[in-house]
């Protein structure tokens, strides 16, 4: 009896509530675990954000170079067009040959001529290809149109008369070819238009 007695004072047996503990630190486990994938998918969203406007700065910042450094070229490209159309302008200037013509003036001509082939090659090695227009369809793309006219010969919304070569630069517009458009028609064909004066051209386009 005395024994009895003895035991059960003791209280309830060694490990009675362990299964409840357990059950509680798995749980608040859990949570941790959750509120850490959180936390790291949080972190990793910032960083992919960061990551990717990085590399939108560094895209602008590239295309931004780029564009000066297109912008500078395809001015000095413009500008040096002139001076081959200078050239040309200069040969037309001159008297067709003719036999018994003076030497000075042969001379002359085949200097000009000498010095628009290389002028030409160079720029083409550059990228800066000539692009003519006399007979071609009218482009809005590669033609700035100056004036219409009839013509017999050229078909209508066609280039009757140019007077400007396009030039291209890499393969992109540089300068558009100031034309005159055919509106075909019979009858003699029109005289030829006279371009106008550097002052009254827009050749900006």
């Amino acid at each position: 009896m005395h024994h009895t007695d003895d035991v059960s004072a003791q209280g309830p047996a060694p490990g009675a509530d362990e299964p409840a503990s357990t059950e509680a630190l798995m749980e608040e486990a859990a949570s941790r675990i959750r509120a850490l994938e959180a936390e790291v998918a949080e972190l990793k969203d910032k960083w992919l954000r960061a990551e990717a406007e990085t590399q939108n700065v560094r895209a602008r910042a590239r295309r931004e170079v780029e564009d000066a450094r297109n912008f500078a070229v395809q001015r000095f490209a413009r500008e040096v067009v002139e001076v081959a159309e200078t050239l040309e302008r200069a040969l037309a200037a001159l008297p067709a040959p003719a036999e018994g013509e003076a030497e000075v003036l042969a001379k002359m001509r085949e200097g000009i001529e000498a010095t628009q082939r290389m002028f030409l090659a160079v720029l083409e090695r550059n990228g800066v290809v000539r692009v003519e227009a006399q007979g071609a369809k009218f482009d809005p793309e590669l033609h700035q149109a100056m004036a219409e006219a009839p013509s017999p010969v050229i078909p209508a919304g066609h280039v009757a008369q140019a007077w400007t070569p396009g030039w291209t630069l890499n393969g992109r517009l540089l300068k558009p070819a100031m034309v005159v458009v055919s509106t075909g028609g019979a009858g003699p064909a029109a005289p030829a238009a006279e371009m106008p004066s550097a002052g009254t051209v827009d050749t900006t386009a």
